[in-house]
């Protein structure tokens, strides 16, 4: 068994979804934030078979694209006395970055409501 956590960048997350749903596999999605350029993500944690793997890899690979966008440079903390003008910086984002990792054991947990 395999844990696959993959951050997905927000514009790509309702595409990565619907795959991954008509493939029948199951995840769960966390909202995140990029702490460079302060984008929307989604954090997909998934526990799949270790046959399940390459499915997964090719939905992630095939649906989140990398894309530039440009974003306003910052000034020197370093010298805040040097004259400033703002550019834009063309940088590149999306795409997806996985975790795959071994799972020794899993359990699921699960009680009924009306059984106790």
């Amino acid at each position: 068994m395999k844990a696959v956590i993959a951050v997905v960048q927000g514009q790509d997350a309702a595409r990565v979804s619907h795959v991954l749903r008509q493939k029948s596999i199951p995840f769960t999605t966390i909202d995140s934030t990029g702490g460079f350029l302060r984008e929307r993500n989604a954090t997909y944690m998934m526990g799949i078979p270790d046959e399940q793997l390459q499915t997964v890899m090719d939905v992630l690979s095939a649906n989140s694209h990398t894309r530039s966008e440009y974003v306003s440079s910052y000034p020197s903390a370093f010298d805040p006395a040097e004259f400033y003008m703002p550019r834009p910086i063309e940088v590149q984002v999306g795409g997806a970055t996985v975790w795959v990792l071994d799972v020794e054991y899993y359990e699921a947990l699960w009680r009924n409501m009306y059984n106790g």
